[in-house]
């Protein structure tokens, strides 16, 4: 496929199924967002047998489970979405779509391109989710395939943001200039959390990974992962909305032993909630003094905590003044730290 084939009036015919939102001038789109839109029978099925026949897509117009991927494929194909700079795909047949979005990038580079969105929505991680046809998509059948096997990093040079949503979406994000990353669910076709690839640029890692369709949350051991060989330049970890397998005391010693902890510059918790029985069960102290000993590991950092903070003690002063090592204070709440 070329851009000579691709019909003038194609931008407008796109634009016309609801499904792409753009802004920009003089011919050139600056911003663009895909969410499919409701009712594809009655324009997109038409639209896309009329691209199959002008070649402007490869997708099969008789399946409307790609009709989705089609419509991504003939934009991002298009000269007017060379200016880009903040692309959204919002993906709902992304068995299909999000394969052929990332080849179209490969094919048709967006030098531009500062901020990509990529992936589908979810409530709970690992649920079914449901084509546009109706039919039941098991997100199980991509682990260790993944749903992106053409990586488009290459051609997106300008990168900065990156956000990818759902589960096994993609092998690796390798970038030399991604600066921020955010993920939410098991992006990665292995289901690993915290190495998504070599990024030596990235600053800000940004995690939100609740408890999955089983009610299993994310295992503490995956700490391990956070080294600082393909983050160096990593400065603030946000794991505010990240639930562990684990009690918060077992959470903040596996993050005390990283290797990548010493060049944070700030680290957010989802709570820090300590109680005595956490302590002993390792054989550490009571909870203020097993807190003291791990607090000169977090001093060089700005600590914040997005939900309740608490240590029992017999003394609530004692409570208090280990929580402060911190820069933390009891039944803080939300923004506990800054």
């Amino acid at each position: 496929m070329t851009d000579a084939q691709l019909p003038e009036q194609l931008p407008e015919l796109l634009l016309s199924d609801g499904s792409w939102r753009c802004t920009g001038a003089d011919g050139a789109w600056e911003t663009a967002v895909f969410r499919l839109a409701p009712d594809p029978a009655a324009r997109r099925g038409p639209l896309v047998a009329r691209m199959s026949a002008d070649g402007v897509t490869t997708a099969d117009p008789a399946d409307p489970e790609q009709w989705e991927g089609a419509l991504i494929e003939a934009l991002l194909a298009h000269p007017a979405a060379r200016q880009l700079r903040s692309l959204e795909l919002h993906l709902t047949d992304h068995h299909h779509s999000a394969e052929r979005a990332a080849a179209t990038l490969v094919r048709h580079p967006l030098p531009r391109l500062e901020h990509l969105y990529l992936g589908h929505a979810f409530e709970y991680l690992f649920e079914d989710g449901e084509s546009s046809t109706g039919r039941r998509l098991d997100p199980l059948e991509h682990h260790g395939t993944g749903l992106v096997r053409t990586a488009p990093w290459e051609a997106l040079p300008a990168l900065r943001s990156l956000e990818l949503e759902g589960a096994f979406l993609v092998d690796a994000v390798e970038h030399q200039s991604l600066t921020r990353l955010r993920t939410r669910g098991a992006v990665l076709s292995d289901g690993s959390v915290f190495h998504p690839g070599r990024l030596p640029a990235l600053t800000a890692f940004e995690v939100d990974l609740e408890s999955d369709v089983f009610g299993v949350a994310c295992s503490v051991d995956q700490v391990e992962e956070l080294g600082a060989g393909h983050l160096p330049a990593l400065r603030r970890l946000d794991l505010g909305r990240v639930e562990f397998d684990s009690n918060d005391f077992d959470t903040l010693t596996a993050l005390a032993g990283s290797p990548l902890l010493p060049q944070l510059e700030s680290l957010t918790l989802r709570e820090l909630r300590v109680e005595r029985w956490h302590c002993e069960r390792v054989g550490a102290p009571e909870p203020a003094a097993a807190l003291a000993a791990l607090a000169p590991a977090f001093a060089h950092l700005r600590l914040r905590v997005t939900g309740p903070v608490a240590v029992e003690a017999d003394d609530p002063a004692q409570a208090g003044a280990v929580l402060g090592l911190f820069g933390l204070h009891p039944d803080g709440g939300e923004g506990n730290g800054t």
